[in-house]
């Protein structure tokens, strides 16, 4: 936001100079980014007036001038067209610097001398962008006669610090100079004064010359209408042009301009109609039609998607409300009567037709960020004041307003001791008062606070504590003493779950996985390489509102896919073994509003040495770190995305906790995978649950173990997981520990059978083990292993 000091001084008396300004206004809130000023780029620039013009005796393009600058006339040679006897425009004399560093000396062009030159805005350092369209390419023309000689940067208060404002989103409020004036005001501690609005209405009235209706009364909250005739319409005085320019506003016309000086004065965007192009004389709004098309005031005929918010005259549509105009109802020279448009919009119903249609500007900026309904009428008379005094046109009495629902002032109690207590001050109940009052909010003081009613343009005052930041800021940061803080300050660490997840990962990645992070959007086909059934509850997945693709146009229920995914890229890259682990949330339908969420672990390999007891090693090797234990592995010959005879599911007390195999070759050849792929998919919400953080002690065992190696042949279809619960059954007398170390098909194994080899370890805690007590027991597991399994010894 550009707010030039000499425009704020119309509202407040500011007597500081404007670094000292900036440096209060950041304190307290309102942060100025620069300080910049139009008149930097040239100097010993004044006054001029041209007298007389002749052709160049020595050259078509160029003409002499004769021009008075106060004490003398001097003659410049110039190649501009649009300038004629008895216009005023600077002039530049010698020794005068220009923008660019441009020096100007007395020479001759073609054999004249030229003593001077009369110059452009460009050549006066105005931005391009700023200049008015009619003197784009030619010199710098004054609507008004001024003093000759006279400095032309003091007499167009050119000579002006212009502040840059950084406004937050949640102070649309400071969209606009009396913002800026009354945050002024109440830093420095001056009086705001307000303009004065007045104008003569003529004696007809607004109503028999326009009828207004508001059917999209979600989109359009206030629609005002103000009808102007004997309209001249012309060039802005130089006044309104300067000030315009230096807030970053390209002048047009006087109509448009005073549309624009107001839209910056109070932050309320207005538009203006030529009533006479609207035959039915009437104003309807009401939202536009999908495929509509629009053509607006750049120029570009636009395709409406629909339920835009448009100004129509119940016919065909004259501008996309709060956003921009249309060519059809545009203000031109031949204009003699104005519809004044103040009207007040729905912020997100601008937003979104702002971005759906690309197209952003001043009064979309403002109106998204929320515009005060209440100040419409104020803007709309100071409108017309504007156009009378530069027109001396007729104001048809009255307004044509629609405004259904009108804002109430919200009212809210504040503690002052719980201000000071946040605050660490202790500021009289009364001042907080002034300071609040400054700010313009109503303040009634009671014994035990102050009640409060904020203005109906500050929407960010909801809650007491905004309120401490209001009291906070204008009396100032750095004046509230520095307190160390009285709470107990208590020592941080990381939840539970959070440190049973790292020690998950420092397990993984010390036995070789790489830690993955996938999206948790995925293609709603991601299942469907997985063979996952259709009526499978993994199918259902939730669907997302506004998906940047079909490839994350959904929310994955398994982590599956993802990790193949994965796997395939490394295959892709030439990766001869991988492995890898992520661990992340999936998604699923509930009766709640919000998804129900859990945590899984998933882990992938590949590679000529991985195989499933590879995996399960790995796993045993996680919950051994977990400290969980009494899990049991059992075969799983269902699950359509694992190969059916190398899969097992993970159980501890009948409580499912994952699945872990090989996967199913029609999987991998779906990813096109030629190596085997193994993955397992564990619940790592009920691992956190059963994971043991407390550190046990043993005692180094004071009797030695015994040792035996057992060689088992069974058929294919004994799953080691089977046998493995059988040993697990001893584990409560002298056998310690087993672990498996061979399973072996091939010669000296009949065809349908498989070499299981494990080495089992059996030690008393109380005494030294004898022979014959250990074979006792040995005995019993062989036996039973043949009773349930039909196991002999290899």
């Amino acid at each position: 936001m550009l707010a030039p000091r000499k425009w704020l001084e119309n509202y407040v008396k500011i007597s500081i100079d404007s670094k000292e300004l900036r440096d209060r206004m950041t304190m307290s809130g309102s942060n100025v980014e620069e300080i910049r000023n139009l008149s930097e780029s040239f100097d010993h620039v004044v006054i001029g007036k041209v007298l007389e013009i002749k052709e160049h005796q020595n050259a078509d393009k160029l003409v002499v001038a004769k021009v008075d600058v106060g004490n003398k006339i001097i003659q410049i040679v110039t190649g501009a067209k649009n300038f004629k006897e008895n216009d005023y425009l600077p002039v530049a004399l010698e020794g005068a610097t220009l923008a660019g560093g441009l020096k100007i000396e007395i020479g001759e062009l073609r054999g004249v001398n030229s003593e001077g030159m009369m110059c452009s805005h460009d050549e006066l350092g105005i931005p391009k962008s700023l200049i008015p369209e009619s003197q784009k390419d030619g010199l710098w023309i004054l609507k008004e006669t001024y003093p000759l000689g006279k400095n032309f940067k003091e007499i167009l208060d050119l000579d002006d610090d212009i502040l840059e404002f950084e406004i937050t989103p949640n102070r649309p409020d400071c969209l606009n100079m009396l913002g800026i004036a009354r945050e002024v005001s109440a830093t420095i501690k001056e009086k705001l004064v307000y303009p004065s609005i007045n104008y003569r209405e003529a004696s007809n009235d607004a109503h028999e010359k326009v009828k207004i209706r508001v059917e999209d009364q979600n989109g359009c909250k206030r629609y005002i209408g103000k009808v102007l005739e004997n309209v001249t319409v012309e060039p802005s005085p130089d006044w309104m042009q300067i000030q315009l320019m230096k807030a970053g506003i390209r002048p047009i016309n006087n109509i448009v301009d005073a549309t624009n000086y107001v839209m910056l004065e109070y932050g309320q965007p207005i538009h203006a109609f030529d009533l006479d192009k609207i035959q039915t004389n009437e104003i309807v709004v009401k939202e536009s039609k999908p495929g509509e098309l629009f053509e607006t005031l750049d120029g570009v005929e636009r395709e409406l998607e629909g339920g835009e918010t448009m100004i129509t005259d119940g016919v065909k549509p004259l501008a996309i409300g709060g956003v921009m105009g249309g060519l059809d109802s545009e203000v031109t020279l031949a204009t003699k009567t104005v519809l004044i448009e103040s009207a007040n919009f729905e912020p997100d119903h601008i937003r979104l037709t702002s971005k759906q249609l690309n197209l952003r500007t001043e009064a979309s900026s403002r109106f998204e960020k929320g515009v005060d309904p209440e100040i419409a009428i104020t803007a709309a008379n100071r409108v017309c004041q504007l156009i009378q005094q530069m027109t001396d046109c007729r104001v048809l009495k009255n307004s044509v307003d629609i405004y259904p629902n009108p804002v109430m002032k919200r009212e809210i109690f504040v503690r002052d001791d719980r201000i000071n207590k946040m605050l660490g001050t202790n500021i009289p109940k009364m001042e907080m008062s002034d300071i609040l009052t400054s700010l313009e909010v109503e303040v009634q003081i009671l014994d035990e606070g102050l009640n409060l009613k904020p203005p109906t343009f500050r929407n960010d005052l909801v809650k007491e504590v905004d309120f401490v930041e209001e009291v906070a800021r204008i009396y100032g940061y750095d004046v509230i003493p520095s307190t160390m803080p009285t709470a107990t300050v208590t020592l941080g660490g990381l939840l539970s779950s959070r440190k049973i997840e790292n020690l998950a990962k420092t397990s993984l990645t010390s036995q070789g996985l790489y830690e993955v992070l996938t999206y948790s959007f995925v293609s709603p086909g991601s299942v469907n390489k997985c063979r996952i059934y259709k009526e499978s509850p993994l199918q259902k997945m939730i669907q997302l509102k506004n998906p940047l693709g079909d490839e994350t146009s959904v929310m994955r229920t398994t982590l599956i896919p993802s990790m193949m995914d994965v796997l395939d890229k490394n295959n892709k890259k030439g990766s001869s073994d991988f492995r890898a682990f992520e661990i992340g949330r999936t998604f699923h339908h509930s009766e709640e509003i919000l998804p129900r969420e859990t945590t899984k672990l998933v882990i992938g390999m590949y590679g000529d040495k991985d195989s499933y007891y590879t995996l399960k090693g790995i796993i045993e090797e996680l919950l051994n770190t977990l400290k969980i234990t009494e899990v049991r592995f059992r075969r799983e010959v269902h699950h359509p995305t694992y190969h059916p005879g190398r899969t097992a599911n993970l159980y501890m007390n009948n409580e499912y906790l994952g699945i872990v195999g090989e996967i199913h070759p029609k999987v991998t050849d779906a990813y096109d995978i030629e190596k085997k792929c193994y993955v397992a998919e564990l619940e790592f919400t009920e691992l956190i649950q059963l994971a043991d953080l407390e550190k046990h002690f043993y005692p180094l065992p004071k009797y030695p173990s015994i040792e035996r190696d057992i060689a088992l042949v069974v058929n294919n279809s004994v799953a080691v997981g089977e046998i493995e619960e059988v040993l697990k059954d001893f584990t409560e007398g002298i056998l310690e520990t087993f672990e498996l170390f061979d399973v072996y098909q091939g010669d000296q194994i009949e065809e349908g059978y498989k070499s299981i080899a494990y080495n089992l370890i059996y030690r008393d805690p109380e005494k030294t083990l004898k022979e014959k007590e250990v074979a006792a027991v040995h005995d019993k597991v062989l036996l039973q292993l043949k009773e349930k399994f039909d196991a002999r010894l290899r």
